[in-house]
Formats: C-alpha cells, sequence, structure tokens
C-alpha cells in the first residue's frame, strides 16, 4: 500500500518550544486542524492507508483522536469508538493503567464497544513513547478485538516509540527527528 506525501502538512505544524515543561518541544496539530486543506489532506491520507483493509471501528484516544477518528470513521464506513480518561463514559467500562513519566494514567472504553473478532485501526495524534497506545491495545485485546492498524499524525522518530507496536501495522503520517 503506498502512502501519501504528507511532508509539505509539516509547515502547518506548530513547534511550542518548553510545552508543556521546560526542555520538552510540542508538536501542535491545531494549526494543521483549522486549515481545511490540511485537514482534509490528512483524512485523505488515513482512508487511503485504510481502505481496503476491511475496517469495522476506528477508536479515537482522547482527545485528539476524537477530532479526526470520527471523519475517518466516516470515510472507511466504520463505526466510532472513543477511549476516554476515566469516569467520562457513562456504561459499564474495561479499565487500564499505565505508566506515565511521573505517575500513571487511566484509559476506558465501554464494555459493549467492541465486539469478539472485529476488526479495529486506533489513531490518535502523536506516537512518542507509545505509553498511551499500549494501553489502548490492552483494553482492545481484552474486549476481543482484531487490531488491524494504529495510526498517528505525527511520530516522533527519535523516542522510538515503534518498537512497542512490532507486531502491528503502524502507519504515522509526519516524521521528526528531533
Amino acid at each position: 500500500m503506498s502512502i501519501v506525501n504528507c511532508e509539505p502538512l509539516k509547515e502547518l505544524v506548530r513547534t511550542v518550544p518548553d510545552f508543556p515543561k521546560p526542555g520538552i518541544l510540542f508538536y501542535d496539530i491545531t494549526t494543521l486542524l483549522k486549515d481545511k486543506v490540511g485537514m482534509a489532506q490528512l483524512i485523505d491520507a488515513f482512508a487511503a492507508y485504510y481502505i481496503d483493509k476491511d475496517i469495522d471501528l476506528v477508536l479515537g484516544i482522547e482527545a485528539r483522536g476524537f477530532i479526526f477518528g470520527p471523519a475517518l470513521a466516516y470515510r472507511l464506513n466504520a463505526g466510532f469508538v472513543p477511549v476516554r480518561k476515566p469516569k467520562k463514559l457513562p456504561a459499564a467500562t474495561a479499565k487500564v493503567s499505565y505508566d506515565l513519566e511521573y505517575g500513571t494514567d487511566s484509559l476506558e472504553i465501554h464494555l459493549d464497544a467492541i465486539q469478539p473478532g472485529q476488526r479495529v485501526v486506533i489513531v490518535d495524534d502523536l506516537l512518542a513513547t507509545g505509553g498511551t497506545m499500549q494501553a489502548t491495545v490492552k483494553l482492545v485485546r481484552q474486549l476481543g478485538g482484531e487490531i488491524a492498524g494504529i495510526g498517528f499524525a505525527i511520530e516522533l522518530d527519535f523516542l522510538k516509540g515503534r518498537a512497542k507496536f512490532q507486531e502491528y501495522d503502524v502507519l504515522s503520517l509526519l516524521h521528526y527527528d528531533e
């Protein structure tokens, strides 16, 4: 499957030094998302990659996965499922906790969100160290879903998060080396 060249979209990504703390360079996709051509190209690139993969559900991780996940689901004629922070979903949930640099966090999904055997693509804005995506993968596996792909708008290659997902088809549209 050929991947659409998204390198020109890098011009639409704002970098913010020292956010959320000193020494961190934050890659802000809100400037890409507000650009009508850039947003369309981002969704088109994801859709072109996944269109022939028989996807049942697109999972979007809170919060930025909620932005382009539904648009991708629409393009793939698939359902959309939100993966949320704790206590945001109203019905019974599955929950996974994971480690952060300083502490832990958790993600939840409705217990009835995925039926066993459904083919799922998980999308998020950024692959850094991969902790959030690892937690989401665990949730999908708990519910019996088949992970057909993992997609990111941006990958920070220098953090080597991709190494945690070698058994999966990982798509990152934009790559940064530092």
